[in-house]
């Protein structure tokens, strides 16, 4: 019999995150874990000594299948920021002692950016205390900024939400048969890998965004304007996809130019909202066009009723592929995605040390941006299509999906 294991889940949710926990789960009862325990809204939650048993909520198959299928975070989220050890070793002490209460000898962390650098701190001051403590991350982001790895799982899943709405959205703007524009924001800080996902939705039954417009390029409203002048010219409905982070020369957030209050969260990230009502507005008085401003918010990350079956059978496999090998000695590691193929698409797991992957954005190759630097090219789209392949039907009951659900005792 092994020892304890406990796993959490942080930072934003996905479509496919709980697939992971589930792999963890899984695999972990398979390979002879004696208690399975989950961490309540991550390492904040374990620092209050928040957790469950995962045995006494997830009683047999169907269970993990329905957990594989539940968007959102199964056991909370949280966005915590570690100290560094020499500035409050005491945050670790505290930590360490609940761990070793639990009788705990395996962590997973499924998250981000952020969170690989919680797991790296632990997985270090792990080492400084000769702790035999096995810490290994699992990535997560619809984001797609984690370095190293190919892609991360939730990317999938959202970019296909993101190519399947962009569609409807052009449909939409079709219907009435006057001049209008649609600024469609999507999430991404300092990445354009959602955005560009906008572009999937062009294929020989629709003409998809007639602008796309990337973080990774510093945006220029008048350029902006004068280019949707010239699209007017020959259309009636514009169609725009915007990241939320697009910026100025000077540095500044398109966001940061409407009069609106941005919350700043534990890691310093300015929240990012308003960047295609303000562009909508900016048009509406410069050229008198009816503009629409559609945000897909917090929407494209948990879509599971469109899910990605490539997605969310690679979540599975990174959750368990952590599992094998922290049981098999290894620690301070992420599972990363490698990519054998495209056509036909193959993908394995690797591990890879957390030094070189936390706190390191990975963003949109320059190259697969146009040179006019408002689409995407197709190396782009070759990327990202394999990604969204197949669904998975959610478990429909009256209606509607079927979530695995917990009564959270706090």
């Amino acid at each position: 019999m092994r020892g304890n294991v406990i796993v959490g889940q942080s930072g934003g949710p996905t479509a496919v995150i709980n697939s992971s926990l589930a792999g963890v789960y899984k695999t972990a009862k398979e390979r002879g874990a004696n208690k399975v325990y989950g961490m309540l809204h991550g390492i904040q939650g374990l620092l209050e000594e928040k957790y469950i048993n995962l045995s006494e909520h997830i009683h047999n198959e169907l269970d993990i299948e329905l957990l594989k299928r539940t968007p959102s975070s199964y056991l909370g989220s949280c966005r915590y920021k570690l100290p560094e050890i020499n500035q409050n070793e005491n945050i670790y002490k505290q930590i360490f002692i609940i761990l070793q209460k639990l009788e705990i000898e395996y962590f997973f962390y499924i998250g981000g950016n952020d969170s690989m650098d919680t797991v790296k701190k632990l997985a270090d001051y792990a080492q400084k205390i000769n702790s035999s403590i096995r810490f290994m991350g699992v990535p997560k982001t619809i984001d797609n900024d984690l370095a190293v790895t190919d892609h991360t799982p939730g990317f999938g899943s959202a970019a296909k939400y993101i190519g399947s709405i962009t569609k409807e959205v052009i449909r939409d703007g079709l219907v009435y048969g006057q001049k209008s524009v649609t600024i469609i924001e999507i999430m991404g800080r300092n990445a354009g890998w959602l955005t560009g996902a906008a572009a999937l939705s062009k294929c020989e039954d629709c003409e998809g965004p007639d602008m796309i417009y990337l973080p990774e390029r510093i945006f220029d409203i008048e350029a902006f304007v004068k280019k949707v002048e010239e699209k007017q010219k020959t259309k009636e409905s514009v169609v725009v996809a915007v990241s939320e982070g697009i910026k100025l020369a000077d540095g500044r957030y398109v966001c940061e130019l409407n009069d609106t209050v941005h919350e700043i969260d534990a890691f310093g990230h300015k929240a990012l909202t308003g960047t295609s009502r303000y562009l909508a507005d900016v048009l509406t008085e410069r050229i008198g066009c009816k503009t629409r401003a559609i945000e897909f918010n917090s929407l494209q990350r948990c879509a599971s009723h469109i899910v990605s079956r490539v997605d969310i059978t690679e979540a599975w496999q990174v959750g368990g592929a952590a599992v094998k090998a922290a049981f098999e000695g290894e620690t301070g590691q992420m599972v990363i995605l490698k990519r054998i193929s495209n056509d036909p698409y193959q993908c394995t797991t690797e591990l890879y040390d957390l030094h070189q992957i936390a706190n390191i954005e990975k963003t949109v190759p320059q190259e697969w941006i146009t040179a006019t630097g408002d689409y995407v090219t197709p190396e782009f789209l070759s990327y990202v299509r394999p990604l969204i392949q197949a669904e998975l039907t959610p478990i429909m009951v009256d209606g509607l999906p079927r979530h695995l659900y917990y009564s959270n005792p706090w």
